[in-house]
């Protein structure tokens, strides 16, 4: 396998950029100039696996962009019992999107195994997350300058995992699936869906939370090089 793949596909948001830190530390910033009395220890743990529910529906085009942007604060503030105005959230929805990409932690070991991977492969990302907002996440954490090609969901009009995605980013790259490998943290959509179009691929379980996965499994960036 090591001497077949010429092309690494990475995931962006939760495989280098650590999205659940940066997305942390904007809520604090908009609760904060917003005067929104909620406290993050009480928020964040329940709005996480709210967002991820609407990101899957983003993805079958069951939500459209903006009804994702109001319904997972929506739902939270629902759920944690605080009342906030639809114009307040709509408001809240916005400067969460225009703050995000200030800030700009990165997984651990992301600059060493990109500069590991560089100039033994060609590097290049696939995501889902909206194309104003990647582009500045890439240039703020310093990480642009890595990839060959930068391919989102609304260039392409589907999603991951659907294979209109995969495919119109190897062409951008001119890459064959078998000489690809992909990498992310979603099994469904970075890893089944590379998978079934002749990709192979390397899952990042951050959380370490899926010991069961048929696919090669890693925890760290820095295990990328077990198989690269």
């Amino acid at each position: 396998m090591k001497k077949q793949i010429n092309h690494v596909f990475f995931d962006l948001d939760h495989t280098l950029w650590d999205f659940d830190k940066n997305s942390g530390l904007t809520f604090e910033k908009i609760f904060k100039l917003n005067q929104i009395n909620v406290e993050l220890k009480d928020f964040l743990p329940v709005y996480e696996p709210i967002n991820l529910k609407y990101w899957k529906l983003y993805r079958e085009e069951k939500v459209s962009k903006s009804a994702l942007r109001y319904g997972r604060l929506k739902e939270a503030f629902d759920v944690i019992g605080i009342s906030v105005q639809d114009e307040m959230i709509n408001h809240l929805s916005e400067a969460y999107i225009d703050h995000l990409t200030t800030f700009n932690h990165l997984f651990d070991g992301t600059f060493e195994i990109l500069d590991y991977l560089k100039d033994k492969y060609k590097l290049h990302i696939i995501t889902n997350g909206f194309e104003e907002a990647q582009e500045k996440k890439m240039i703020s954490s310093n990480i642009k300058q890595y990839f060959k090609t930068v391919t989102n969901s609304e260039m392409v009009g589907v999603k991951k995992p659907n294979p209109k995605i995969f495919n119109f980013a190897l062409n951008s790259a001119e890459a064959k699936p078998i000489e690809s490998i992909m990498i992310g943290d979603s099994l469904e959509a970075d890893i089944e869906g590379a998978h079934k179009i002749g990709m192979d691929t390397i899952y990042f379980d951050y959380k370490d939370s899926d010991k069961s996965s048929n696919f090669k499994r890693i925890t760290t960036l820095k295990a990328i090089e077990n198989y690269l």
